[in-house]
């Protein structure tokens, strides 16, 4: 039997810094990791996309999921282990736990674009091998194939199989997939920021965010309303974000978040090819966004509580 596992709340999809040489800089992930936890954040998944994870190679990628178990002291670590070959996915997830992951997130397999059956065997594969809590990613856009429905409440089936990260934008299917999997414990995590929100109003339990690397006390404040039922607040701090979450995807993630942690002086905006950096005719668009939520936040901090009125 799986070890539990709460998947609600924020967990930053997490950027791999790399140095001059394109090297991992341990030393600076490690640092982000912290940053994270400290504020306030409910897991952190390294080597997902956002991670450059196709750039990075097994043990490279391993050692990303160390660093950070290493460096943080009371959150999950839930990492990216997802391959379009399922002997590889298989091994990666293997590593992982052998590593002390507490979860998997696991891209469906992209360019060979299984039938939903060869879906349900390449997850039922690896959750019936590796006694972790999973988190099969449906993201279309990148892999030329949707995990239907029914396939998700299959899966919904296993032990083992914890939870659903929706980027389809496709928020009627979300919706039917929460429903559908109200009985099992199954957690539906939204995978595109815009979307989380109308996402948790369906019956979502929070994110795998690109936005919580920049702004993970907003993300937090908006993911901790909408579960409590405060949608004013809630749509409000959504608002606040909006600019952040569009200008985080003019170009392919995670080229602009990487960007955003530069200015942020979180860590190098360095990229691993075939990926480039943010052209600049977006950046200065970016630099305003980031400003604005800054003066928002000093504009908070700095104003008298109603009481000393």
């Amino acid at each position: 039997m799986t070890q539990e596992l709460d998947l609600s709340g924020v967990f930053p999809a997490m950027c791999t810094p790399f140095d001059e040489d394109e090297r991992i800089d341990f030393e600076t992930l490690q640092q982000d990791a912290q940053r994270l936890e400290a504020a306030g954040v409910d897991g952190l998944v390294p080597v997902g996309s956002t991670g450059e994870s196709a750039t990075l190679t097994h043990d490279e990628h391993v050692r990303v999921v160390e660093a950070v178990i290493d460096a943080v002291d009371d959150v999950p670590v839930i990492a990216g282990s997802g391959s379009n070959n399922t002997r590889e996915a298989l091994e990666l997830s293997e590593r992982s736990a052998d590593a002390g992951a507490d979860g998997l997130l696991l891209i469906s397999p992209y360019y060979n674009k299984p039938e939903q059956r060869g879906l349900v065997d390449h997850y039922r594969t690896i959750a019936d091998a590796v006694d972790l809590p999973q988190i099969v990613y449906n993201v279309p856009s990148r892999t030329g194939q949707t995990i239907e429905p029914d396939t998700a409440v299959e899966l919904a089936s296993h032990e083992n199989i914890a939870g659903y990260k929706a980027a389809s934008g496709d928020l009627g299917m979300i919706g039917e997939i929460a429903e559908r999997t109200m009985d099992e414990e199954f957690a539906v995590l939204s995978g595109d920021d815009a979307m989380t929100l109308p996402i948790i109003s369906v019956g979502g339990t929070g994110t795998i965010s690109v936005a919580a690397n920049i702004e993970p006390e907003r993300t937090c404040a908006m993911v901790g309303a909408a579960l409590d039922g405060d949608y004013a607040r809630a749509q409000n701090l959504h608002h606040e974000l909006g600019p952040l979450f569009r200008e985080l995807f003019v170009e392919t993630n995670p080229i602009p978040v990487k960007e955003a942690m530069q200015i942020r002086g979180y860590g190098p905006a360095r990229m691993r090819p075939p990926l480039t950096r943010l052209a600049e005719e977006y950046r200065a668009d970016l630099e305003a966004v980031l400003d604005d939520l800054e003066r928002e936040t000093t504009d908070v901090a700095n104003a008298e509580p109603e009481g000393d009125r």
